[in-house]
């Protein structure tokens, strides 16, 4: 497949459509992907993207794959305001009332679906996404519930940093830490629905918690983080996605585009974490000023 062949595949609709999604995604996972980073949400998040999936089945089992969103959609702020009023009374432990939903909304989801005829076709799309089957439609309603999501953070801004980084500073302000707590969970979990139809039940954690991981790592001012974060995101989103076409075309090797899209991710933050350890290596070297040694 030549270079011209290869461009002339990226215009194709359905192409555009799925350059589109990653473009919008990259954005909002950026925005919401701060405050997941900056409270430690991410086992919390790895939850909430499990407790989506028996709304993702139930949704396609009623109404197909306009379904799914609504479903997906439903499931997700249910398990939101149950999550964050667990942590908020402290009848369990965070981690543990994760642990007891993520299990159990994800084995129902799996009861639910194997039920269905198809059902190995059908779980694979709903764990694994198709991001180049995504539909005029799905891209509409991913754009409206990932700007959603986004606006919730942008509006909430200033009072996420603080709960973030003193909390007793924030109780003693007045501020609501319930409120301000279920305003983040909505977004992720409504960012968890956007990005699920692209990505799937399963890879999509990693769009949320993998872009700015690689940021914090490049850069430590706070209004840097959210743009290397999209920026990251839309490389590798792009690098995927031809990398799909290019296989499919070329070879007729059928690559998952969302797959092809989180090692891309994985591969970079790898090589930002093997960038550092040069500079990790000499600062703990033993001081040949003060004799000191590093622990």
């Amino acid at each position: 497949m030549t270079l011209a062949e290869l461009l002339a595949a990226m215009q194709l609709p359905f192409v555009q459509r799925g350059i589109i999604t990653i473009l919008v995604l990259a954005v909002a996972a950026a925005f919401v992907g701060l405050f997941i980073s900056f409270r430690s949400m991410e086992f919390v998040t790895d939850g909430l993207v499990h407790a989506v999936f028996p709304g993702l089945v139930i949704g396609y089992v009623v109404g197909g794959s306009a379904g799914i969103m609504p479903g997906a959609l439903i499931a997700a702020l249910i398990t939101a305001l149950v999550l964050t009023l667990l942590e908020q009374r402290q009848k369990l432990a965070s981690d543990a009332a994760v642990a007891v939903l993520l299990t159990s909304a994800f084995s129902l989801g799996i009861v639910i679906v194997s039920q269905q005829e198809s059902y190995v076709s059908q779980l694979e799309s709903l764990l694994f996404g198709h991001l180049l089957t995504v539909t005029d439609t799905q891209l509409w309603q991913l754009i409206v519930v990932a700007g959603v999501a986004t606006l919730i953070v942008i509006l909430t801004w200033r009072r996420q940093l603080y709960r973030a980084h003193d909390l007793r500073g924030f109780r003693v302000a007045g501020f609501s830490v319930f409120k301000t707590d279920l305003l983040l969970s909505i977004a992720i979990s409504m960012l968890v629905v956007a990005g699920v139809q692209a990505l799937g039940n399963l890879l999509v954690i990693a769009l949320l918690i993998v872009p700015m991981a690689v940021a914090r790592q490049l850069v430590s001012k706070l209004f840097l983080l959210v743009p290397v974060a999209a920026l990251v995101t839309a490389i590798a989103g792009f690098g995927g996605l031809t990398a799909s076409v290019w296989a499919s075309f070329s070879h007729g090797v059928n690559l998952s585009a969302g797959a092809a899209v989180v090692l891309l991710l994985l591969l970079i933050y790898g090589l930002v974490l093997l960038g550092r350890i040069p500079s990790a290596l000499r600062r703990s070297r033993p001081s040949a000023t003060t004799g000191e040694v590093a622990p």
